[in-house]
This record gives C-alpha cells, structure tokens and sequence, in this order.
C-alpha cells in the first residue's frame, strides 16, 4: 500500500517556461506552445522518486492529471499537456515507475501495481492540495489505468481515455501484442515468467505492436528510439502482473465520475471496437468522443484539435 507521497517542487530553471522535449519538433504547429511555464518536481515514496512535470499556473481554478502508456513518459506527453494549460488548466505528467526519469530502487522489480498505486498516490495527493476533485487523462494502456485510479480513489470527477484495454479480453491481447498470434498466447507466456524469469528485461516493441504507436513515420521511429519511454525495457514480471491486474471496479458497478472515451479514428494499433468490449458496460456516465483522422497517438488534425477541446472541457467540473 503506498501512502501519500510528500511533494517536493525544485525551483523552475531558466529553459523551464515552453516545451523543449525532443519530440516537440515532430509536433503539428498547435502543439507547439512556447509560453507556458512548466516546473519540474517530484514526488517521494521511500527509495522511489518520481518525476513529475507540472504545466501551467498552480493556481487555476481546474487541474488535471495525465497518465501515459506503456510507450510514453512525461516527455512525448509534454507538447499536449502545455496546450491543454495554454487554456488556463494545470496539468500535471508524471513519469510511471520504470519510464522516464523516475528512479526506482529495482527496475527489474517493477510491476503493475506499482503504476496503479502510484497513480492513485498521485491523485489523492492533488484532490487534496487542490481542495477538490480532479480530471484524469489516460493514453494507451493509461486510459484503463485512470478508469482504475478513478474507482479507486474517487479523487476524479472525469475521466477522459483514448482508449480502455481490458487484457481479460483475447481481442485486447490479439491488438497489443506484437504479433496477433503472441496475443493468444500471451497468458500461458505469462504464466512461465514466473519466478527467475520474472526479473529478465525484454523491449518493448518485442511485446507490443509499438511500430503502430503513431502514423506518423518519423514520430513513430523517434517514439522506438527513445530509451525512456518507446526504446525502453520491461520485465516479464510486469507483463505478467499487468495481464493478471483487472480493475478494481467491474464496469457494471462504476460510479460517481463521468468517462470520456476520446478514441482516435484511425487508430491503426486500437481500433474503437476493441476499447467498446468495456466501455459498453460502463455504468457511469459517459461519452464517446471520435478524433477524425488521428492515429494512437493523435497528433493530426481535426481529431487533435477535438482531443485538447474535450480535456479542456473535461477539466471544468459539472
């Protein structure tokens, strides 16, 4: 069980105010925003520090949190995050143990749970600096993540999710995986990663489809170099707890928040009917929003515009 994690914010640097992440230069013209301030910080638990970005004024009325997926980290999530607070939102990006720049005592350890605990840490933490609850916004293998944070804790009034991955489901194993055959057999593979062989580290893009992360080729070769988030390495041991840690809250009995599936249309990795296998049950409020002509990783018009619209949106509490 992870307690509350004390924040503990360093002073802004002079290259602080804008985006200044690799990716940004791969970004459309509208992701491009250069006069936001932006703080970097960290929460502390124990031996593990993680990193967080913080964008935007502290102080907004509104404050969201991001969560990125099993290609992503702080950085690629940087350019949609200083648009989002370019509309008076405070946006909040952390680095998920084992990615970015978060320092964890054994990366080989990490699993899961790790995500699902820190992120819900994350959240109560902000529900009570902010004094209220807050918005959530996962990408990829983030989505389900935030749906898990929001039941959790109840520290969210929205969720907002390019898609949901149940990998209870076979359709779900058969997309992620890097090949449609290694989805169906996936769960026995997770099953021998017990014991030794859950420590060992294999990349990324060796067990998921990552070479679909974007349709955008030279987005989706930086995303595979990037040794923190696309490039980067995971044990089997998180595979395997990630296959076998369903949500908390079945969909038929989730309540007291508003999702949002904000599902890219030309999602070449996650088509929308994969993500409709749960979202379909969800008892809660809900909305499907398309974003027209815009891959996993939704950097093409009109469905960026419509994505930074309906976070936006999102983040203002009914």
């Amino acid at each position: 069980m992870v307690l509350p994690m004390r924040v503990v914010r360093s002073p802004p640097r002079a290259d602080d105010r804008g985006v200044n992440d690799p990716y940004t230069a791969l970004m459309p013209d509208n992701l491009r925003v250069r006069s936001v301030p932006r703080h970097r910080t960290w929460f502390r638990d124990g031996r593990t520090s993680v990193y967080v970005d913080r964008w935007g004024d502290p102080n907004a009325s509104r404050r969201t949190l991001f969560l990125h997926g099993m290609g992503g980290h702080s950085g690629l999530l940087a350019p949609f995050a200083a648009a989002v607070a370019h509309q008076g939102v405070h946006v909040i990006v952390p680095d998920l143990p084992g990615f970015g720049r978060t320092r964890v005592p054994d990366r080989a350890g990490v699993r899961y749970p790790h995500w699902v605990e820190t992120a819900c840490a994350l959240a109560r933490a902000e529900q009570e600096e902010f004094g209220a609850r807050i918005a959530l916004v996962g990408a990829s293998v983030g989505g389900m993540l935030a749906y898990d944070v929001a039941t959790r804790t109840e520290a969210a009034h929205t969720v907002v999710a390019t898609c949901l991955l149940d990998p209870r489901q076979s359709a779900v194993l058969r997309h992620i995986s890097h090949r449609p055959w290694l989805g169906a057999l996936a769960p026995r593979a997770a099953r021998l990663s017990a014991g030794p062989f859950a420590n060992v580290s294999l990349p990324v893009r060796m067990l998921s489809n990552m070479g679909a992360i974007s349709n955008q080729p030279e987005l989706t070769r930086a995303v595979l170099r990037d040794r923190s988030g696309g490039g980067n390495k995971v044990p089997l041991g998180f595979l395997r707890s990630y296959l076998e840690t369903g949500p908390l809250v079945e969909p038929e009995h989730a309540h007291g928040f508003t999702l949002v599936l904000a599902h890219p249309e030309r999602d070449r990795w996650t088509p929308v009917e994969v993500s409709s296998l749960f979202f379909d049950r969800v008892a809660a409020p809900k909305e499907l929003v398309m974003l027209p002509n815009a891959g996993h990783l939704p950097v093409e018009e009109p469905g960026l515009g419509r994505l930074i619209e309906t976070i936006v949106e999102a983040s203002t509490p009914a």
